[in-house]
């Protein structure tokens, strides 16, 4: 069966930025930043990006071009005879399950709040209130289930319909949307009476800070976020490797995601740092910041009712770019191990998923009594610290090591691959980089999130 390609250039880029865009820059990089010190981790996190997340990118992208497969079959195109790396293919599936495996919740909680907002639920609300609805959303099992579910099975009915047709075209709309929007709240939170402070915080690097959080902590947090923001690790950007030509160099590609993932990431920060020190919210305030400070944005805002309906639709789009993202790659394992089609693979995973994501969506509820990593926790956060303290550098570590020694796919004919077309080039000088401090970088990642969490 021939190979699916996507329609154009834009659309690998949207698509490769809509995996990455979403959850990690709107939901996880601005609470991480409260909680970090602010500037510091922000330079940290972009640090990390450049070194780490833009390497590892292209070497995935690399990896899906050259084998025109998905994760779970791409090293049986690329390894040597006799060699066992393909058993990390499986592996990277299996990562990609548990990522959706809290990813859907969190992204029906979008849906969930766009739904608020349209009902004008949120009108004439102080801040107390506002959290407290958030906290009756996290302790309603119906609440929880149904905008997940909701979220599933949209998600695998448009991927369904097809790469160009379903994903690609979707994709599009939302991510330009997506921009607009952002960009038009960045503006109004930059203006608010109050907000300099918060820009303060948010873009001015300051070291007492950065001592007083723990630098050791701080570090790892950024290079966890730059792996989580771009999912690498598990195949999800190898995928859209498969489907592109080789026109263009992937180190540019590579580029060109990161920018606009990480113009994300900042213009979120932007909305809401501002808006803290506007409305005296704590920047440090945990996961549920978005929700809390958004809402009181919203109520300040000339036709707030209406920009706060907007936002939160705009940001179920992102999430579900990411679902969308994901979800391709959980069907394409599916189809290249099978041979179904599109609709059959769709409508197995829709219900596999659904399962699956039950324990996180109850986890704040009916299953808040199970506390897998101690007393606080969830489902979600065991799922989390799997995924990105484990299957994301792990599975990151693996793919470098395949890339750049001769027992794997080895340097030439990575770098071979990936400089294929016009853009950025993998350059000859960042051969020792790439296959000897890279690797030693994300095993400091493994080892330092594990003392962490157990230490």
């Amino acid at each position: 069966m021939q190979r699916e390609r996507l329609g154009s250039r834009l659309g690998f880029i949207l698509l490769s930025a809509g995996c990455a865009i979403g959850i990690g820059n709107v939901w996880k990089f601005p609470y991480l930043t409260g909680q970090n010190g602010g500037g510091m981790f922000v330079l940290i996190y972009l640090i990390f990006l450049v070194i780490l997340g833009i390497p590892v990118m292209t070497m995935e992208f690399a990896m899906g071009r050259a084998s025109r497969k998905s994760p779970v079959l791409l090293y049986q195109q690329l390894e040597r005879p006799g060699s066992k790396w393909h058993i990390h293919g499986p592996v990277a599936m299996i990562g990609n399950y548990m990522l959706m495996m809290f990813y859907t919740t969190v992204a029906g909680w979008m849906l969930s709040y766009f739904v608020l907002h349209a009902k004008g639920e949120f009108v004439g609300m102080d801040s107390a209130a506002v959290g407290e609805t958030f906290s009756n959303l996290l302790g309603s099992p119906a609440w929880q289930v149904i905008p997940m579910i909701i979220v599933v099975i949209v998600g695998f009915f448009i991927a369904a319909m097809g790469l160009q047709g379903g994903i690609e075209r979707f994709t599009k709309i939302i991510m330009i949307a997506l921009l607009l929007v952002m960009l038009s709240l960045m503006i109004n939170s930059v203006l608010l009476d109050g907000g300099s402070e918060g820009l303060a915080f948010y873009l001015k690097p300051d070291l007492d800070k950065f001592m007083a959080s723990g630098p050791i902590n701080v570090i790892v947090a950024a290079m966890n976020q730059a792996f989580f923001t771009l999912s690498l690790g598990i195949g999800a950007l190898a995928i859209f490797g498969s489907y592109v030509s080789k026109d263009r160099s992937l180190m540019g590609e590579s580029v060109n995601v990161a920018l606009l993932d990480t113009l994300v990431a900042i213009v979120s920060g932007l909305i809401i740092f501002p808006a803290c020190f506007a409305y005296g919210v704590e920047p440090d305030s945990g996961p549920g910041l978005i929700f809390i400070t958004l809402p009181n944005i919203f109520n300040h805002m000339h036709l707030g009712r209406l920009w706060g309906s907007l936002f939160f639709v705009f940001m179920t789009f992102a999430a579900f770019s990411t679902v969308l993202a994901v979800f391709e790659n959980i069907m394409a394992c599916t189809m290249d191990l099978t041979g179904w089609s599109r609709k059959k693979a769709g409508l197995l995973n829709c219900i596999l998923m659904c399962i699956l994501s039950l324990p996180c969506a109850l986890g704040f509820n009916l299953l808040s009594g199970i506390q897998p990593l101690g007393e606080g926790t969830g489902f979600m956060d065991l799922e989390d610290f799997i995924v990105s303290n484990l299957l994301l550098p792990i599975g990151s570590l693996i793919f470098v090591i395949f890339c750049t020694q001769k027992a794997g796919w080895g340097w030439e004919a990575f770098t071979k691959e990936a400089n294929q077309g016009k853009g950025l080039k993998v350059q000859g000088w960042m051969r020792a980089y790439m296959t000897f401090v890279l690797p030693l970088i994300i095993l400091f990642i493994i080892v330092i999130g594990l003392i962490n969490y157990f230490g």
